[in-house]
């Protein structure tokens, strides 16, 4: 499909019934009937786009219930038309460039690009916020990033969404180039506006409740699973190791939760193993050199090798805070207690919906 011609030609850029429709058997698609999703980091790697996008912009951290509802409005359009829903994002949060600093991130990139999956987005553009992508005129960064690069027909946007420099692109700019654009509006959850820096706020509070409600799913947090110490395996309660890429996470303590071997279940389509996981310092185990945060999962009802896998962990409850004990006994007894306190909140949570639930 030929792209639009370059702004400035005198022709006007797409209307919504320019495209040209191709098979919807060609959407790509995993062999367990979830959606498979195809991600660059660079248009010049791009394949030549085989039909045009709807594309949405930002950087949906945490992909919460705002961010959804752009997807879903995506993804709605996409299929109507018989075109690519889309996403362009970036590695890192564009403040870091803007204000020379960036908050904690709910999510890491690759914990966004499986939310992205489990929305249905079918294509997936990363860029790194740069100096050069500041300074580029927002008409084009359309031209080069969203109509050579990934054939952009329509947009759908967030109400606060802007791009190029100066932040001059957003929805008026679009339409006057002659593009469809369905723009959200600010969606709220127990009178107040979600955002992603409202979440983060009730994240770093504990309050597991408000942020679940701003999410549209509870607390979740995505690592790779690293060799530790094998310290809880001698205590008879072995624990899986998350490297979380420095996705923030709820306060030091002891919480029950349900996890997820990505691997196995990409979708988070089942119930999750039942586990009680430990944020903190470990002081009971005190070393000699400045102590890190760690995050410590114990799976209540699972016996096996979890060495190098993906696992996504949502926090239900929090059962207590994290505290020093006398010896390892004493702390094995509070363990105890922990795994009979766990089953019962996630019993009492049960029917809750999970990380793979789509808003």
């Amino acid at each position: 499909m030929a792209c639009p011609p370059p702004i400035g030609s005198g022709t006007r850029w797409p209307s919504r019934n320019s495209s040209t429709a191709t098979a919807a058997s060609n959407r790509p698609a995993r062999a367990d009937g979830g959606t498979r999703l195809i991600t660059a980091f660079d248009i010049r790697r791009l394949a030549p786009p085989t039909r045009g996008a709807v594309v949405s912009i930002g950087v949906f951290d945490g992909v919460h219930l705002g961010h959804q509802a752009t997807l879903a409005a995506n993804v709605r359009r996409a299929r109507e038309l018989d075109l690519t829903p889309t996403v362009v994002t970036f590695r890192r949060h564009p403040k870091r460039v803007l204000l020379g600093r960036a908050p904690r991130t709910l999510t890491s990139l690759e914990h966004r690009l499986e939310l992205f999956k489990r929305a249905s987005i079918e294509q997936c553009l990363v860029l790194d916020f740069d100096e050069a992508l500041r300074e580029m005129p927002a008409e084009e960064f359309v031209r080069t990033h969203l109509v050579a690069a990934l054939a952009a027909r329509e947009f759908v946007l967030g109400f606060d969404s802007k791009f190029g420099r100066d932040r001059r692109g957003g929805p008026e700019l679009l339409r006057a180039l002659g593009f469809p654009v369905e723009v959200i509006d600010e969606v709220r959850a127990a009178g107040r506006a979600i955002s992603s820096t409202a979440i983060r706020e009730a994240v770093e509070l504990g309050d597991l409740v408000a942020a679940a409600a701003m999410l549209g799913r509870p607390i979740s947090v995505l690592g790779h699973v690293i060799h530790g110490d094998k310290r809880g395996r001698q205590l008879g309660f072995p624990t899986a190791n998350l490297d979380l890429h420095h996705e923030l996470h709820p306060p030091v303590g002891v919480y029950a939760c349900r996890a997820w071997r990505l691997d196995r279940d990409p979708d988070c389509r089942a119930a999750g193993l039942p586990a009680v996981a430990n944020i903190g310092l470990r002081p009971t185990l005190g070393r000699d050199e400045p102590p890190v945060p760690t995050v410590e999962v114990h799976l209540l009802d699972f016996h096996g090798d979890l060495y190098g896998e993906r696992i996504e962990l949502a926090f239900a409850a929090r059962l207590r805070d994290e505290r020093r004990f006398e010896n390892l006994d004493a702390l094995r007894d509070q363990i105890e207690r922990d795994v009979v306190a766990a089953r019962a909140a996630l019993t009492q949570a049960e029917g809750l919906p999970g990380p793979g639930s789509r808003g």
